[in-house]
């Protein structure tokens, strides 16, 4: 579902001797803390330079200052795109002054550095300024665009599509009022308080006692289009069993040795990806049918062979995915789709 680096060293937690000889019966995650393992660093849509600076989203007095400040920068966002200049290997995110930014929910993104405030706004996307320059979505521009434009472009697609979506009070129907910069809405009628929702989702590479990776195409896709496994952490599960759930639900294997590898935001339109390994106890594939059309154990050199074929297609560098397969691989990944 992330820039397309080397992929992350260090030994495979499940072949380097993980002891998983005390966890829980297969099918079911360790009930202690979870096992350490290589961690992602430099996900695509996990980066940032700019504070956010929550601090000041009370500070009215500053807010208006800023606002009116010529070195203040504006995102405008809208519908999951912002304006960027795109090249083949990078992009740039386009700004625009307060003064020329379009009506809409305005919220504060943060200040760098040298003191310079970056906001958001949730509005209709104004004209590109100058030729190679347009309306991006984040999944194309998130990995070409540097750390600072990367977190701000993020922050701001995540934000403005809640402010698109959460238009009223959930416990009387009113429509909801923005405070707090942006950062959430309150209710006129009741006085409640709500703020952004974020959806917990796990994903998850399965490995085989030969070391060969799970990987499946949902019923959805077009066909030879491939990744690992992912579903949504249900209410009262902790990540890990929502693991052990998922994949056993989709293809019927059960797994042991969940290793936490790292996160990243996935504002389509609001899910945080939280990546694990996991040790098939079970290698028998019996697919769901319904989510899952097909799944299929792979060796590096059987994907390699495949994709070389035409046969597979992997997810995005823009992915959490992508980085995750990575790690298994040993390099950069051939054949994945746009």
């Amino acid at each position: 579902m992330s820039s397309a680096a080397s992929a992350v060293e260090g030994p495979d937690p499940v072949r380097a001797g993980a002891d998983i000889s005390r966890l829980d019966p297969p099918g079911r995650p360790s009930g202690g803390p979870v096992l350490t393992g290589p961690v992602l660093t430099d996900l695509a849509l996990a980066r940032g330079e700019v504070d956010r600076s929550s601090y000041l989203r009370a500070n009215d007095a500053w807010l208006a200052e800023a606002w009116a400040s010529a070195d203040t920068r504006v995102v405008v966002a809208e519908h999951g795109r912002a304006q960027c200049e795109i090249g083949d290997e990078q992009a740039r995110l386009l700004f625009v002054s307060p003064s020329d930014a379009p009506d809409g929910i305005r919220f504060l993104l943060g200040v760098d550095d040298q003191s310079t405030a970056y906001f958001g706004v949730a509005g209709p996307l104004p004209d590109p300024p100058a030729d190679g320059a347009r309306a991006v979505p984040l999944r194309e521009a998130g990995p070409l665009l540097s750390d600072r434009d990367a977190g701000l472009m993020t922050e701001a697609v995540a934000l403005a599509n809640w402010h698109e979506t959460f238009t009223h009070c959930p416990r009387c129907g009113s429509p909801t009022d923005p405070f707090a910069a942006g950062h959430a809405r309150r209710c006129p009628v009741d006085a409640s308080e709500h703020f952004p929702r974020v959806d917990p989702a796990m994903i998850v590479l399965v490995t085989d006692a030969d070391d060969r990776a799970l990987l499946a195409r949902n019923a959805l896709w077009p066909e030879r289009r491939v990744s690992i496994l992912a579903g949504f952490v249900e209410a009262g599960e902790s990540a890990e069993e929502a693991v052990a759930r998922e994949v056993q639900e989709e293809t019927g294997i059960t797994v042991r040795a969940v290793t936490y590898l790292g996160s990243q935001p996935w504002p389509m339109p609001q899910s945080l990806m939280l990546g694990f390994r996991a040790a098939a106890t079970r290698t028998q594939i019996m697919v769901d049918a319904e989510e899952i059309a097909e799944a299929h154990w792979y060796s590096r050199a059987e994907l390699t062979a495949a994709i070389e074929r035409g046969e597979l297609r992997l997810p995005p560098p823009v992915s959490i995915a992508h980085r995750i397969i990575q790690t298994w691989y040993g390099s950069d990944l051939p054949g994945s789709w746009t």
